[in-house]
């Protein structure tokens, strides 16, 4: 009895073992790419949707790093991410240029809107951002910048410079620079009850608006464009350049 009762116990212990190893192979092969996108993807809900869907359709999933373009763009220079999705076409064409990746692909669009109090006591309401931020630049109302080498800071930067004012040089009395996201940029002029220049998409899934209204929209130099790239495997050969290439041509497809 007793040889039988550790004859069992054996028995009992081996296909404990067995299920655990021939469980192993599923976790280590289990499939993943690291993307370095930006604030407004992940803060609009855009992944919270697109992202599940490509899991299903492929088994891939996806890790999201998510910060200002030019951030997202330095994390591919670093190896750091198999696949960038980022919005400032000029610069991805330079990291196209270096090297770093050998195709940038449109995905999408949106626009940038500017927001502001509901009484607008600068004025700006309209379809015209240049004459929008000519009338910011001259009072001391709050304006809220990005300052963190987004997409959308960038963009920024080039509106103001198109409307003849250079804040590298002279930042209006209201300029305030977060250094931050999106969002918490949207916290910021909600609390201050100022203007920020948003993605539209950030903005309608953004719920602490307080009194912040749509101000400026419709204007073609407002227009947003986003591109995905795959990061270069010649240049770092550790890359799942395979499975980010899966994303990539996913995402532009008619699935995607």
């Amino acid at each position: 009895m007793d040889h039988l009762k550790t004859t069992r116990r054996l028995s009992v212990l081996a296909l404990a073992a067995a299920a655990t190893w021939s469980a192993l192979p599923a976790f280590a092969q289990s499939k993943f790419i690291v993307m370095a996108s930006t604030t407004s993807t992940e803060q609009s809900g855009l992944f919270g949707h697109l992202l599940p869907a490509f899991k299903a359709a492929t088994g891939v999933d996806v890790r999201v790093v998510a910060v200002g373009t030019g951030q997202a763009l330095d994390t591919g220079r670093r190896g750091d991410a198999d696949i960038v999705f980022v919005h400032d076409p000029a610069a991805e064409e330079k990291f196209v240029a270096e090297g770093f990746s050998t195709q940038r692909r449109d995905v999408m669009y949106n626009d940038f809107v500017l927001v502001g109090p509901k009484a607008d006591p600068a004025g700006v309401k309209g379809n015209n951002i240049s004459a929008a931020l000519k009338k910011l630049a001259g009072t001391p109302q709050p304006f809220v910048s990005r300052g963190d080498k987004s997409g959308t800071h960038a963009a920024e930067l080039r509106l103001w410079q198109t409307a003849g004012i250079d804040v590298a040089k002279a930042k209006p009395a209201g300029y305030k620079d977060c250094g931050c996201g999106m969002g918490p940029a949207l916290n910021m002029g909600s609390s201050l009850n100022g203007y920020v220049l948003t993605d539209r998409g950030t903005w309608l899934n953004f719920k602490n608006r307080g009194d912040l209204v749509v101000l400026v929209e419709g204007d073609k130099t407002l227009f947003n464009q986003y591109g995905v790239m795959v990061v270069n495997r010649s240049v770092f050969p550790h890359l799942k350049a395979d499975l980010a290439q899966q994303f990539a041509n996913w995402v532009v497809s008619p699935a995607g």
